[in-house]
């Protein structure tokens, strides 16, 4: 089967019929004890992928580039191989496996697929699960892809503060209002808050129900839900979360639909939280009378 490299969602099926056809490394993005209870015949399992903390830093932006681009290549991704990555369900993992496409997306690799409705998905249309551990054949991560303007620093986003560019919070509802600093438990992040000036739409809301689990919505159900917040496909949308995995969920969904100008925060809000210098806003969003938004 040959799948566009601008197709980036695949069905089960489509998975299937991509790896008796092409060089294919399916990554599956799950903790390793549930990986060993069952996978996708012949994937590999690189945790990484959803764990590491980033920081935006010169320095820690190599290491986060040189960290991957070394676990990539043992899993066996040279460059010519399509990477595929799955997690358990799209609404369980926080978002585990498109951090795995948005990584990629940003060194550079030319064919990134990610399976909607991950491992349940594939469950569901009744397809060959495995447990025998695959021995990876390792090779060299491609050194000189040109990577995408897709990464942004804290201090990108401090300038961003107070202007035209959208920033856009997709943490789940309790980390937004503050009573949480992360899904790790409350405390633990230093700060509880969010950006100053930003918008809201909950990461769950690009995903939708279907036979095999969720999935994510269809470009148009993603412009409608970003319209809700007053956000469109032609506005620069800064995206955060809490280390980059929610975001990468909702990035991929932006992309899918047709906005042009989406970058993310991946040192997100595990980062900025721990420098005091950097403002914050805390509480219930103000809400402004009806009054005012009419006139």
């Amino acid at each position: 089967m040959n799948i566009s490299s601008d197709v980036i969602l695949i069905s089960p099926v489509q998975l299937q019929a991509l790896q008796s056809t092409e060089a294919v490394v399916v990554i599956d993005t799950r903790d390793a004890d549930t990986f060993a209870l069952g996978h996708i015949p012949g994937a590999v399992n690189l945790r990484e992928t959803f764990t590491y903390l980033a920081t935006s830093t010169p320095e820690g932006l190599l290491e986060l580039k040189d960290t991957f681009a070394k676990h990539l290549g043992a899993i066996g991704l040279s460059g010519k191989e399509t990477a595929v990555f799955y997690e358990d369900a799209m609404n369980s993992g926080y978002g585990q496996s498109c951090r795995g496409y948005y990584l990629l997306t940003w060194l550079g690799y030319p064919n990134v697929k990610l399976l909607n409705g991950g491992y349940s998905a594939w469950k569901a249309a009744g397809l060959p699960v495995s447990t025998e551990a695959v021995v990876p054949v390792p090779a060299v991560f491609p050194a000189e892809l040109t990577m995408a303007d897709v990464m942004l620093t804290k201090d990108d986003v401090a300038k961003a503060l107070g202007t035209s560019t959208v920033l856009l919070d997709v943490r789940d509802v309790d980390e937004w209002i503050g009573d949480s600093s992360s899904p790790y438990g409350k405390d633990f992040a230093p700060r509880k808050g969010r950006l100053p000036g930003a918008k809201w739409l909950e990461w769950y809301r690009f995903m939708k129900p279907s036979g095999q689990g969720p999935v994510f919505k269809s470009p148009d159900e993603v412009r409608a839900e970003c319209a809700t917040a007053g956000i469109s496909p032609t506005d620069t949308v800064y995206l955060y979360c809490f280390k980059g995995a929610r975001a990468s969920n909702t990035f991929l969904a932006l992309k899918q639909a047709g906005f042009a100008d989406v970058r993310m925060y991946f040192g997100s809000w595990n980062e900025w939280s721990r420098d005091d210098a950097l403002p914050i806003e805390t509480g219930l969003p103000l809400v402004k009378p009806m009054a005012a938004l009419a006139a």
